[in-house]
C-alpha cells in the first residue's frame, strides 16, 4: 500500500492506540509518533460483579421475566467498544481541523468494524486504505513493512 507524505496511519485495538504521521515518501514510509494512547482494560473478570444468572451485569435473551437464558455482560468488551468509538471520535476531530488528507487505519477486525459504526463523513473521506491487523504490539518498522506489504 502507498502511504502518501504526510498521510496519517492509525493503528489501534481495544486497548491501545497509535497516531502517526508519514514524514517519508509514498515508496520509503518513515512513520513518526505524533499520538499515543493506552486504555488501562482490566480482564472481564475483574470487572465483573457478578456471575450469570443474577441480576447484576446480565441481560436477558427471551423476555423481561424468563424463558431466556441470562447471559454475562462482558465488560471487558465493552470497553474496547467504547474505546474505538473514542478513537473514531478523535479522527473525526482532527479531521474537521484538516489536521489531515489522507489516512490509513490498522485495526484487527473486531476493532476496525467498530471503528467503522462511528466514522464520520470527513472521516471516511479521508480513507486511504485499512488492514485488518493486530500491530499495536510491533515495533514502527514492522508496521512500515506491513503496509508496503499490504500494496
Amino acid at each position: 500500500m502507498r502511504v502518501p507524505h504526510n498521510a496519517f496511519v492509525v493503528v489501534a485495538d481495544g486497548r491501545k492506540m497509535l497516531f502517526f504521521r508519514n514524514e517519508g515518501d509514498a515508496e520509503y514510509p518513515n512513520l513518526q509518533i505524533e499520538k499515543k494512547r493506552v486504555d488501562q482494560n482490566p480482564s472481564h473478570s475483574e470487572q465483573a460483579t457478578d456471575l450469570a444468572g443474577g441480576a447484576m451485569g446480565t441481560r436477558t435473551s427471551g423476555g423481561a421475566w424468563g424463558g431466556g437464558n441470562m447471559e454475562e455482560v462482558d465488560f471487558h468488551q465493552l470497553e474496547e467498544d467504547r474505546f474505538a468509538a473514542e478513537t473514531a471520535e478523535l479522527l473525526k476531530e482532527r479531521a474537521l481541523r484538516n489536521d489531515f488528507e489522507s489516512l490509513i487505519i490498522v485495526a484487527p477486525p473486531k476493532t476496525l468494524g467498530e471503528l467503522r459504526k462511528h466514522y464520520h463523513k470527513e472521516v471516511s473521506d479521508r480513507i486511504a486504505g485499512e488492514i485488518d491487523k493486530d500491530l499495536t504490539k510491533h515495533p514502527v518498522s514492522e508496521i512500515e513493512a506491513a503496509l508496503a506489504k499490504a500494496g
